[in-house]
């Protein structure tokens, strides 16, 4: 901790308790009397009115930090970021965002707390099947304080289907994407840019190493360069009937919804994705409520599907 956030610390602390013992504020930040002494002092220095009693410790006379003022909403704001931390981060982060959010409740008038503790149990988002459960004390802060100190990271790695790995990495920064949170690093053994999957790191270290940040790809520019990597987009227009359509509103942002048009009795769909073939597995399952307006090759990769499920059942119905 540095002294000025040991400074404003050493004041919240003096204003929770009537007499406040030189040894106690010691004994918390880990420091000696001398620099309790030292630290008091700049306070005071500051205009801060401290007493102090010989043999008895130090007290505030009628001195209280301005409150943090929230509204109503802004309150109720901090309750849905709580319950996404709750979720989408992982342990560091769930029990430093608590601690945060136990400080601000503090400063909250008693009508907003009463209203946060009415609204908590009402407001409740389930974390998706297919999402990574939470790590056991998780990387996501020891991450976060790498980023911005800029440190090297040293990770054991369990790549898909292959074995471990140690690797030193110089991270670039966090991106949470298909349900998992990913480090986006500059890989020294690699000698490039990887994207490491949190939940499939083993152990991780800090070396306390720091690298050049200015000779790497910001995280932008790093997704910005994947992008243009990545497989060519296909402009799709598929329509389907009003009384179909209502059952797709969700799954087609699975595959790049770009916008709709209003056709009467009907609703024309404009995707756009790198992956046609799940594209078109995905149509199948609408059999004839869907027609394919764009691309051609769509239609031929339809016309496969079907005749490779025609055959399957086929075969299946031949006597033994």
């Amino acid at each position: 901790m540095n002294r000025l956030d040991r400074l404003t610390a050493i004041l919240i602390h003096l204003q929770t308790k009537r007499v406040v013992k030189a040894q106690e504020l010691a004994d918390r930040f880990q420091i000696s009397l001398r620099t309790v002494y030292r630290d008091v002092r700049s306070l005071e220095e500051a205009g801060v009115p401290i007493g102090a009693e010989a043999g008895v410790g130090y007290f505030l006379t009628d001195y209280h930090l301005p409150p943090v003022m929230f509204s109503n909403v802004e309150a109720s704001a901090l309750l849905f970021g709580a319950k996404l931390v709750e979720k989408w981060g992982d342990e560091s982060v769930q029990t430093a965002f608590e601690s945060a959010l136990y400080k601000i409740k503090s400063v909250l008038k008693r009508p907003d707390q009463e209203h946060l503790d009415d609204l908590g149990p009402k407001v409740l988002i389930a974390r998706h099947r297919n999402s990574a459960p939470a790590q056991p004390g998780g990387w996501l802060n020891s991450i976060q304080q790498a980023i911005a100190r800029h440190q090297v990271l040293e990770l054991c790695y369990q790549s898909y289907e292959k074995p471990e790995s140690i690797r030193e990495v110089e991270p670039v920064g966090l991106y949470h994407y298909s349900m998992n949170w990913h480090l986006i690093a500059y890989c020294r053994n690699r000698q490039d840019y990887r994207d490491f999957r949190l939940d499939r790191i083993r152990q991780l270290t800090n070396t306390g190493e720091r690298f050049a940040h200015r000779d790497r790809l910001t995280l932008r520019q790093y997704l910005d360069r994947a992008r243009v990597m990545d497989m060519p987009l296909i402009n799709v227009r598929v329509v389907f009937p009003k009384s179909v359509a209502r059952y797709v509103q969700e799954q087609r942002y699975s595959w790049g919804f770009q916008g709709e048009d209003d056709l009467g009795d009907s609703v024309r769909l404009h995707l756009c994705t790198p992956y046609l073939e799940g594209l078109g597995r995905w149509l199948l399952s609408y059999g004839d409520a869907v027609t394919i307006e764009a691309p051609d090759e769509l239609h031929g990769l339809m016309r496969l599907l079907v005749k490779e499920v025609s055959d399957h059942y086929a075969e299946a119905l031949v006597p033994a």
